[in-house]
């Protein structure tokens, strides 16, 4: 471990490594820092040395005494000096348990930094009186422990643990797309993964958008798993143990994602993000009642025909839904219409760049961030705003991209208001305290204000004109989006 902090990194990343904490009686840094041999390289044997010194001397020692972890600022943060970031390793030791403070028989550690924006910490689970510590629940600790931090330092506030409208890639996950992408693309292995065919990215984000853009204009079930279909999804449906003709599940996976033994690696709704489970999208499809303003878009939708100037009555939609929201005596209220709010911009998004991704896309993943409950509770779905919001959402689906100037015009007028939406949504989050998903939709907003919709796309259909039902996606080959964030 040592050896790798103190070395020149993967790609040559390491600048300047230094020791800039250590665990009490340590003595002077200056004393601990490795010296520099000819060559660059670094003699580890007196710090290795102090290090393992308990561990050797322990009462029956662990097969593995190493406990690792690194820390790090987001990238909108200033730079923290050495004394700051020593303090901030100090206090992550102390709150997991394997240094509190004032205990002198704690273990020896040392907290390395070799970039600007994190350090690594490496300690010993062998105390200095010999006995072994475990610690528990160690990344709760250690989270909870930055959380306070961040406030303390004035820095870049995240979420809470389990909080937030997905379901996170795992290490393994990336890394597996990392190699599936160097392969395919013949790249040396360790370069950064091409977004190529979109396995730069891992595929249960690329899932979770296909299902989510899906999901966003499906009108009923049959619907939705017709559309996943056509869009080059892979289902595999769960029923019931009593009745096998109820379904109670559903799993989605693609094609060339496999196990070493050949078979799909398949990922349930929840595991996707918790608000795409089978039953959350039956709410979604039953709870709100239809509205009388929008039940002969509704029909038209489900016909495939589209009315002139979809564009110009989506941003009447959403500016109605908008009043409503800054209108309304419930969070839930307000959260339903952000909810269904969202869905309209991702179907937008689909409608007008496709799998291929773009300003709007990226938008739309900021807006459901901020949009979607923690935990995956669906808001109050009996909103009459929600619904138009939805057969909007349809519409613009079976309306595709813009042609025209006038169209062009409308486009506009409907992601600016989608932005002053999503500003007022900020403010909702700020006040529910949810700092993150504030800075999520008021990240959205500036987006939304700064995009140009793609007049005169190749391919597309003018208002009016009829269309197939499921439609068929774009080639998955143009799928270039997806990096992890």
């Amino acid at each position: 471990m040592l050896r790798y902090l103190f070395g020149p990194g993967k790609r040559e990343e390491h600048v300047r490594p230094r020791v800039v904490a250590a665990w009490d009686g340590a003595g002077p840094l200056s004393a601990l820092q490795p010296p520099q041999l000819a060559g660059g390289w670094h003699d580890l044997r007196a710090l290795t040395e102090l290090l393992e010194q308990p561990v050797r001397a322990g009462f029956r020692p662990p097969a593995k005494p190493l406990w690792h972890t690194s820390i790090r600022t987001h990238p909108t943060d200033r730079i923290l000096s050495d004394a700051q970031w020593a303090h901030i390793a100090g206090e992550i030791v102390a709150a997991i348990g394997l240094a509190p403070h004032g205990d002198p028989d704690a273990v020896r550690w040392v907290a390395v930094r070799h970039n600007d924006d994190h350090i690594h910490v490496v300690a010993t689970l062998v105390r200095q009186d010999r006995r072994t510590v475990w610690p528990w629940q160690d990344k709760r600790k250690a989270q909870a422990a930055c959380r306070d931090l961040e406030e303390r330092f004035g820095l870049y506030r995240v979420a809470r643990p389990g909080k937030g409208s997905r379901r996170w890639p795992s290490p393994a996950e990336l890394n597996k797309a990392a190699r599936l992408d160097a392969a395919s693309s013949g790249a040396r292995p360790g370069r950064r993964a091409s977004r190529a065919g979109g396995r730069g990215a891992a595929p249960r984000e690329v899932l979770r958008r296909r299902v989510r853009e899906v999901a966003a204009i499906a009108t009923d079930e049959a619907d939705f798993f017709a559309r996943l279909a056509h869009a080059g999804v892979r289902v595999k449906l769960r029923r019931s143990t009593r009745d096998p003709q109820q379904v109670t599940g559903y799993a989605t996976g693609m094609d060339g994602h496999t196990t070493a033994s050949g078979d799909t690696v398949f990922y349930g709704g929840g595991r996707l993000a918790p608000d795409l489970t089978l039953p959350q999208l039956r709410s979604r499809w039953t709870g709100t009642p239809p509205s009388t303003a929008g039940g002969n878009a509704a029909r038209l939708a489900a016909m495939g025909n589209v009315p002139p100037d979809v564009a110009r009555r989506a941003a009447e939609t959403v500016r109605d839904a908008h009043e409503a929201m800054r209108a309304a005596s419930s969070p839930a209220v307000a959260s339903a219409i952000a909810y269904a709010a969202a869905d309209l911009l991702t179907a937008t998004a689909h409608a007008w760049e496709g799998r291929a991704g773009g300003p709007l896309s990226d938008a739309a993943e900021w807006f459901d961030r901020a949009a979607h409950d923690w935990h995956g509770r669906v808001p109050a779905r009996r909103v009459s705003q929600a619904g138009q919001l939805r057969t909007m959402a349809r519409l613009i689906a079976v309306m595709g991209a813009v042609s025209r100037d006038r169209d062009t015009l409308a486009a506009l007028h409907l992601v600016f208001t989608l932005a002053a939406l999503a500003e007022s949504l900020a403010d909702l989050r700020e006040a529910q305290d949810r700092l993150h998903q504030a800075r999520a939709a008021r990240h959205a907003a500036g987006q939304l204000r700064q995009y140009q919709p793609p007049a005169g796309t190749a391919g597309a259909r003018t208002p009016g004109m009829r269309a197939a039902r499921p439609p068929v996606p774009d080639s998955p080959a143009t799928d270039r989006r997806g990096q992890q964030r």
